[in-house]
């Protein structure tokens, strides 16, 4: 079956009121992906790689060619980063920043979120898109968390398990309630991440959420000396352990001698992909 491109995607898209609204194909520059605008800014996709780099054997370093940082690593995924059109330049932006009521937000939520996923999907990408979902619509949805954006996606023709829907940290501090959400957003065929809030949340994991992915900042665990007991456990957990926002070469061959498997982090930044 060949996969929707981003033209038919958009099209599709019309027949949800306010994807419709917001969701268009771009012009300029930006011709051939969707953009969403909302209150007069136009919204755009970029992508963030999260790197294998176990793929090749021995310690690599980054310091002597970074524009190859690929070769460092197969692309397990990539975490869908917005951003905003300014003066014909692209630069990071938090669609979230305005102060938004409830119902407000979850529709910008949902919104942004199938505009990642049209650009990355309707031009074929490979491998999984993260996806960051706001805590305040964890908190405003009451029930069936993921069944809404899992029929928008089918409706698309598009595979909900490509997508892994990131939870923030403020969700994955409540044991309860991340046991539920994961539990929920699988059911409706999504794979699931969950942000740390420190490294000792990773031993609750295992008890009220089978979470496909665990994500650690790099720099954090780094300063508190728990790398390697986080990589030990996680992998007793069977639950693949990605440290993210790695700032820099230094960070990045400390994470290699304790056998990390997957990173991502502004360090990578000459491979972003902006689609």
């Amino acid at each position: 079956m060949i996969a929707p491109t981003i033209p038919e995607l958009v099209a599709r898209a019309a027949a949800y009121p306010f994807l419709g609204e917001h969701l268009a194909l771009g012009t300029g520059a930006w011709h051939d992906q969707a953009v969403a605008k909302r209150r007069g800014v136009e919204l755009l996709s970029a992508y963030e790689p999260i790197y294998d780099i176990t793929v090749h054997s021995g310690v690599q370093s980054l310091t002597a060619d970074l524009s190859s940082a690929s070769r460092f690593g197969d692309e397990l995924g990539f975490q869908a980063v917005t951003l905003r059109e300014q003066d014909g330049h692209a630069v990071p932006f938090d669609p979230f920043v305005d102060s938004l009521d409830d119902p407000e937000l979850v529709a910008l939520d949902r919104m942004v979120r199938s505009l990642h996923t049209i650009n990355f999907l309707g031009s074929q990408q490979h491998g999984l898109l993260f996806l960051r979902v706001h805590e305040r619509l964890l908190k405003s949805v009451k029930y069936d968390h993921g069944r809404h954006f899992s029929n928008v996606l089918v409706s698309f023709g598009l595979n909900p398990g490509r997508i892994v829907i990131e939870l923030p940290a403020a969700a994955v501090a409540h044991r309860t309630f991340v046991g539920y959400l994961t539990k929920s957003y699988q059911r409706y065929g999504f794979k699931v991440a969950g942000n740390l809030p420190n490294a000792g949340q990773i031993l609750s994991v295992s008890d009220m959420a089978r979470l496909d992915f665990v994500k650690m900042d790099a720099t954090a665990a780094l300063r508190d000396s728990v790398v390697k007991p986080l990589v030990s456990y996680a992998a007793r957990l069977r639950i693949p352990l990605i440290f993210n926002r790695v700032v820099d070469a230094a960070q990045f061959e400390q994470l290699q001698q304790y056998d990390v498997r997957f990173v991502q982090g502004p360090v990578f930044a000459a491979q972003d992909k902006v689609i």
